[in-house]
């Protein structure tokens, strides 16, 4: 069983920085692609970003390109995401996501395995 933990949520003002961090336990980490999505409320699920199981490849949605970036390390099974330059547009809860397969996929409906989420807040 797959098991993601998600940490370091909180609040912060426009244009600070916050790094969530997601501990993953219950198959071979290094095997599979990782990915972020975030959810607002009354909004759609949304994706972030995603990172190959190598960490050679990253992939991010536009509206966090440049200011998001996602690192993983497969020794210690996890994966991070670094936010910079936060704007209240950002607000949600993050999610740590991936698959039953290892391609990575920017749809964010095509993930099989979340965790609880973390929820994250920019003030204006």
């Amino acid at each position: 069983q797959v098991q993601l933990v998600e940490s370091g949520g909180g609040l912060v003002q426009t244009g600070g920085s916050l790094r969530l961090s997601c501990a993953a336990s219950g198959r071979t980490f290094s095997g599979y692609a990782m990915g972020w999505l975030r959810q607002a409320p009354g909004k759609e699920r949304e994706f972030v970003g995603a990172i190959s199981w190598s960490g050679r490849s990253t992939y991010y949605a536009d509206s966090v390109k440049g200011r998001f970036t996602i690192s993983r390390d497969n020794a210690k099974n996890t994966v991070n995401l670094q936010m910079n330059s936060l704007k209240p547009e950002d607000t949600a809860v993050y999610y740590c996501a991936t698959r039953t397969v290892v391609a990575v996929t920017t749809n964010p409906y095509e993930y099989d395995y979340w965790g609880q989420g973390t929820q994250v807040t920019v003030s204006s």
